[in-house]
């Protein structure tokens, strides 16, 4: 490309000063990553600059924008401080001509004395988050190999939404390609066919131990994403504004990307560049503050441009006011090089409103522009679902066929009204085994989406996946966390995702959860929903034996703050679209749907006494109330299949034995939480929540809740009863090997119904 030499003194410029606003935040913070945030200077500020990366800088949550994250969320100091300066120079622009196109919203604008609160309680993050001032970042990322993963399901949700000309951009290091979150997004672009997914890879060397990465990894860049199939280019002058420049203009270049392969461009820098600190001794360690070696990094700077730093060749101010009033005056320093510059401050405003014009209002091959689904109440509304949703009374149905049935209904039904599907769906290579499957098959007279394909079926809603259970995760909150709604900040219209993988598994997928959660807490645009299906749990999976069981390790979905995911274990099929349904209609954007893998007879609720299935809503209900005429001898808190099926069956056998004790289905801790007090004490009135046992299939530690003193614990039933890692066999076997049979169970109720005076007389021992 015919470089423009004005053009390229002007990067040059503003990456002087956004190189010296990284040193100054850190110098006064004592806190922050200089070396990378240095090394990637010159490809950020290309990239923001140039035109390539179609985004508005004045409205970050436009729909049509493309989408930028900092895979190396360490770095941050970087992006502020190009925010800083560009915001500053539009900012500047305004109370020059208060022309109304320059004009910033100040909530959402990062200014350059925001940089003052950098890694400060209610300031500046000191890592990318996706909120406040920084809605240009497009996912929260500080973990290695975690954002990537995410940027390929915004990616995939900009495709199926039919803008593949709609890009997402990643910035990331070197050390950070070594996670396998790389390796399984890397695959799982590939395969996926995403090529409006660019990466811009830092290639210095050096992560944050003494050894370089050429050391421990084999290859260059060339070889870590062309293996996987990707478009790769690069440059061996990484830190030179032309050679970036270039680089960067061939990769973004239309007539360059290959339909369905994924793009990267490589610069190979120094980390640390004029830091005077290099390679991994500059990563997380900033100079002492105004030591000798700090004020060395700026002469060059004073001198270039004739200015000099308030405060310099000093030592440190002694306090925390003086601290803060150097720092303000050499930000201000430093932005007066932009601001004396007439025609560079030209530039920079008038580039950035050029870039906006280049974000569409409206885009021909959208396929969400309709009206939004997600206000439609009868995805909710699960007493009037289609009959067929629900099993008839003595027929044999497993959990899973339930959400099967769920899913192919609900994409049905949207993809009949609104012409589009609600979820796309993805498993871990198991995708018929947890039967995630159904999202995509025939409901009715409507044909079913579909497997996505990249050449043969982009309409498709079920992503083939292989054993990827990390990129999944990050792939659903990507997608959900993408937002075509006109006014993002009132409501949410995109995509619902659900993954799935065996219970047991479901800590491979906690990394990307928990950053969606805190990005769902905080980000002022709506996101959407997504179902974390932890299938074949608990000892029912007894035929695969204990390393497929899912007894501890699904209580990885206690791991968030309360009221941020909802916990859904259904113990037969009726109830699954109930939960489901309720769930989706509460302000929680993940839902963990704990499912178990063989089929068990549907009760007959009616004929036996017990409450509907649709009282599962409530997340616990009376399942069989105390029997009139006897005294009540305690409550039963069950959850689970196995227990609560074994529960079931010993209920003629506890009348029969006058042991009257109330049932309470509980299969959503997070539901019944929600429900009115009035309600809560209906069922688990204080007293006789004391007064109770507690019977699941998985570990004791994860009925946490439901338990209300230590003599509960004492008497309950779990499938850690013993404190060992159940075996296997068969399903019989291993639930009797679990205590959960019907005679363990009906055992386990007649000793605390028979306890019962010696119980509450410990309890009342208790709180004397």
């Amino acid at each position: 490309m015919e470089i423009n030499e004005k053009e390229l003194k002007h990067l040059e410029k503003v990456g002087d000063v956004v190189d010296t606003l990284i040193d100054l935040m850190l110098n006064y913070r004592q806190s922050g990553h200089p070396g990378g945030s240095r090394s990637k200077m010159h490809m950020f500020v290309t990239l923001m600059l140039s035109g390539f990366l179609h985004y508005d800088i004045r409205y970050p949550e436009k729909r049509f924008s493309d989408r930028f994250i900092l895979g190396a969320g360490h770095t941050i100091p970087l992006v502020y401080a190009t925010l800083a300066v560009l915001n500053g120079a539009l900012q500047k622009k305004y109370e020059e001509t208060h022309d109304e196109k320059f004009k910033l919203r100040r909530e959402f604008a990062l200014l350059p004395e925001d940089l003052l609160g950098f890694r400060r309680n209610k300031g500046l993050s000191g890592h990318a988050e996706f909120e406040g001032k920084t809605l240009f970042l497009k996912f929260n990322t500080g973990p290695s190999g975690h954002g990537i993963t995410a940027a390929a399901g915004e990616a995939i949700a900009l495709k199926r939404a039919g803008l593949d000309k709609v890009k997402v951009v990643v910035i990331e290091g070197d050390a950070g390609l070594t996670p396998g979150g790389f390796h399984e997004t890397a695959n799982s672009a590939w395969g996926l066919g995403l090529d409006n997914l660019f990466f811009l890879v830092d290639w210095n060397n050096y992560g944050i131990d003494d050894h370089p990465v050429s050391e421990t990894v084999y290859g260059t860049p060339k070889e870590w994403l062309g293996c996987h199939g990707w478009r790769v280019i690069g440059t061996e002058n990484g830190n030179d504004f032309r050679e970036v420049l270039r680089t960067e203009a061939e990769l973004f270049d239309e007539k360059n990307i290959q339909p369905n392969v994924p793009n990267v461009a490589y610069f190979k820098t120094r980390k640390g560049r004029g830091y005077l600190k290099y390679d991994n001794a500059s990563h997380g360690a900033p100079h002492k503050m105004n030591s000798e070696l700090f004020w060395e990094t700026k002469k060059e700077f004073q001198e270039k441009y004739g200015i000099k730093f308030y405060g310099f060749g000093e030592p440190a101010p002694k306090t925390q006011e003086e601290i803060y009033k150097q720092f303000k005056e050499n930000i201000d320093i430093a932005m007066s090089v932009i601001y004396s510059d007439s025609e560079l401050l030209d530039f920079i405003a008038n580039r950035l409103i050029e870039i906006a014009k280049t974000v569409p209002e409206e885009v021909s091959t959208f396929e969400l522009g309709g009206e939004n689904p997600l206000m439609d109440n009868a995805l909710y509304d699960y007493k009037n679902y289609p009959k067929d949703l629900y099993f008839e009374p003595g027929s044999h149905a497993a959990n899973r066929e339930a959400f099967s049935k769920w899913g192919a209904w609900v994409n049905a039904y949207v993809g009949k009204k609104y012409g589009r599907p609600l979820f796309i769906a993805m498993s871990a290579d198991l995708a018929d085994s947890t039967q995630i499957s159904g999202f995509a098959k025939p409901y009715g007279d409507f044909p079913g989406f579909g497997w996505y394909d990249k050449s043969r079926n982009k309409k498709g809603v079920l992503l083939p996946q292989e054993i990827t259970e990390f990129v999944n995760s990050g792939i659903s909150v990507g997608i959900a966390s993408v937002n075509f709604a006109e006014d993002p900040f009132k409501e949410f219209n995109g995509f619902y995702t659900a993954s799935s993988t065996y219970g047991s598994f479901a800590y491979l997928k906690y990394g990307m959860m928990r950053l969606f959660s805190q990005l769902a807490q905080d980000c002022q645009l709506k996101v959407g929903k997504t179902i974390w299906v932890m299938g074949h749990s608990g000892p029912e999976t007894a035929d695969d034996s204990r390393t497929h069981f899912g007894i501890f390790a699904p209580g990885v979905r206690d791991l968030f703050p309360q009221g941020h995911i909802i916990d859904l274990v259904p113990w037969e099929a009726n109830e699954v679209p109930v939960l489901l349904g309720k769930a989706l209609s509460l302000e929680a954007s993940i839902i963990a749907l704990v499912l178990t893998r063989p089929a068990i007879p549907i009760p007959d609720r009616e004929a036996m006494g017990l409450a509907s299935y649709f009282e599962a809503a409530h997340g616990a209900y009376i399942l069989k109330d105390f029997d009139p005429g006897l005294e009540p001898m305690g409550t039963v808190i069950v959850q689970g299949t196995s227990s609560t099926l074994s529960v079931v069956k010993v209920i003629p056998q506890l009348r029969e034995a006058k042991l009257n004790v109330r049932i309470v289905s509980a299969p959503s801790y997070e539901l019944f939480r929600r429900e009115p007090q009035e309600y809560r004490d209906k069922v688990l009135p204080w007293k006789l929540w004391h007064d109770s046992m507690v019977i699941t299939n998985e570990s004791i530690k994860l009925m946490y809740h439901w338990i209300a003193n230590p003599i509960v614990k004492e008497y309950s039933l779990s499938s850690d009863w013993d404190n060992r890692w159940r075996t296997g066999g068969t399903v019989d076997e291993v639930v009797e090997e679990a205590h959960l049979d019907p005679r363990h169970v009906f055992e386990g109720i007649e000793r605390f119904v028979r306890d019962r005076e010696k119980r509450l007389s410990r309890i009342a021992e208790i709180v004397k």
